[in-house]
């Protein structure tokens, strides 16, 4: 008992502060290096398309996961996010704003085979240091393509000045109403950090502020994670569920709420591509420096429930939000498909 708390509540206290902190902590970090890196004349533009794809709550807990001794509960972290993203994030958005959107044959064609590298590094039923080690590399390869395919291609997926101009209408919308009640759907837990530095730092001093914050935040992710790791031993235990289950249901729910809206709010401002760019750069993200850094910290056990569950519902889910994509529209059957899918993942991890 603490201060007259049962074991296990104090767990689940634990796992759920834990998760709010890296989450809140990864915003601010990531809004503050931003910020930081525009107020100390560097290029704002490369930064927003190596961020807006990549998930570092889920690789944060991943890493303390698998640093703990818990590599099946950070490998569940891994897909279960990918599917959160494109089951729960995509099909919500098919069944509440159907969209039309003209993605590039470049992205998709990047998406489909991006995953082949891990699947084939893992079939041997583990995923090495060294597999870690190949798949993080090529992360680098798949941000130089993008890179160039934003640089030398008419529609910009991951432009800063369009993620701005919709962040600029929601607040216009706001004061206009006089109170947030239209947004139907805001999980956004950031702290406004470009305000609170302009309000009370000298301009000058703006860019060490922006980064002083950032290391704070680094500081959270690390506190964060290890209170959400700690606190998930405990439910483990309690539970009797394995970790690689838990990784990929209840951890990755909550660790990716925020998803809902980085998706389906773009469709519901009619900027369809901004939130497409995020699953696209996602999924690039998950397969390749988010599966190899955890695997560097611990081998990963590719083998049972990995093959037979997971990677069936990542390929058909992906395969089935691709087709869509290529088509150039998400309806309402789509949408249902896709969160009909999630929930069969869900019960899944529980009864195979």
């Amino acid at each position: 008992m603490v201060l007259g708390l049962s074991g296990e509540l104090v767990s689940v206290v634990l796992f759920l502060v834990g998760v709010v902190i890296v989450v809140v902590s990864v915003e601010t970090f990531i809004e503050a290096v931003a910020e930081g890196a525009l107020a100390l004349g560097v290029s704002g533009f490369f930064l927003t398309v190596v961020l807006a794809g990549t998930d570092l709550e889920n690789v944060i807990l991943g890493i303390a996961a698998a640093y703990d001794q818990l590599p099946d509960l950070a490998l569940g972290t891994v897909f279960g996010e990918a599917l959160f993203i494109l089951g729960a994030a995509v099909g919500l958005a098919g069944v509440l704003v159907p969209f039309e959107t003209d993605v590039p044959r470049n992205y998709l064609g990047l998406m489909l085979l991006a995953p082949f590298l891990f699947f084939g590094l893992a079939l041997d039923g583990t995923l090495s240091q060294f597999d870690g080690v190949v798949l993080t590399a090529t992360f680098v390869p798949y941000l130089a393509i993008i890179y160039t395919l934003e640089r030398y291609t008419d529609t910009r997926y991951l432009s800063a000045e369009e993620v701005e101009i919709m962040e600029e209408e929601r607040e216009e919308e706001a004061e206009a109403d006089g109170e947030a009640d239209d947004e139907w759907f805001d999980f956004d837990l950031d702290v406004d950090v470009d305000d609170f530095v302009e309000e009370r730092v000298p301009e000058r001093y703006e860019g060490p502020a922006f980064l002083g914050i950032a290391v704070l935040a680094a500081l959270g992710m690390t506190v964060g994670s290890e209170l959400a790791v700690e606190g998930a031993k405990e439910i483990l235990t309690i539970l009797g569920v394995t970790g690689l289950a838990f990784g990929a249901t209840v951890m990755s729910f909550i660790a990716s709420l925020e998803e809902l809206f980085l998706t389906v709010e773009p469709v519901r401002r009619g900027r369809p591509h901004i939130g497409v760019g995020n699953v696209v750069g996602s999924m690039l993200f998950f397969v390749s420096a988010n599966a190899g850094l955890i695997a560097m910290v611990h081998p990963l056990n590719t083998s049972g429930t990995v093959v037979t569950v997971h990677w069936p519902f990542f390929l058909g889910t992906m395969l089935v939000v691709a087709v869509a994509f290529y088509r150039g529209k998400v309806g309402r059957p789509t949408g249902f498909l896709l969160l009909g899918a999630y929930a069969a993942y869900w019960v899944a991890n529980y009864v195979v």
